[in-house]
């Protein structure tokens, strides 16, 4: 619910401030009359258009709010920032981020000879940490060899160093190493 309300606070806040822009870059280009200009400040601070004074202050101090607000929440320190799997222990609370997760799985993966340039993404699913692998083949090794000992691999390796069920591995060949074949020329 907070989100909603920031974001619509942001949507108001930039309409405001987009429209005092156009004013203003309206009044440096000379748009409108001078006259027009100084009578609205003399009608402002004449007293005579109250109505107009207190929508001046009405909306210079909603602006100043949402200012205070926005100001708040970027120096605020979230604790969703990092996403991470949380765990509790008899001795306290455990929080392992994916970003330690993906590591893990690629270190594992990277280890496996005929493998290149992988990524790896991390989910969190009921059954436990789902591991998503891309990777680049050597086209020497056969795909369904190599991509059985990376799933292995990497859901042993997840699971001992971080103690969480790896509900699955899927690895996703996306293309093989074009190898050029250079034979020597002797002159």
């Amino acid at each position: 619910m907070i989100r909603v309300l920031d974001k619509f606070l942001l949507f108001l806040y930039s309409l405001a401030i987009g429209a005092v822009a156009v004013i203003a870059f309206s009044a440096g280009m000379y748009w409108f009359p001078e006259e027009w200009l100084i009578n609205l400040v003399h009608n402002t601070y004449s007293g005579d258009y109250d109505w107009l004074q207190a929508t001046v202050l009405i909306v210079s101090a909603l602006v100043f709010i949402i200012s205070l607000r926005f100001f708040y929440v970027s120096l605020r320190r979230s604790n969703s920032s990092a996403p991470s799997i949380d765990q509790r222990t008899e001795f306290g609370d455990i929080r392992i981020s994916l970003e330690t997760v993906e590591n893990l799985a690629l270190k594992a993966a990277s280890r496996q000879r005929g493998v290149k340039d992988l990524k790896a993404r991390i989910r969190i699913s009921d059954a436990g940490i789902e591991v998503s692998l891309r990777a680049i083949a050597d086209g020497e090794s056969s795909i369904p060899v190599l991509t059985e000992e990376i799933q292995r691999a990497v859901k042993s390796h997840v699971e001992e160093i971080t103690g969480i069920p790896v509900a699955g591995v899927s690895v996703f060949v996306a293309n093989i190493i074009q190898t050029a074949n250079f034979k020597s020329r002797v002159e």
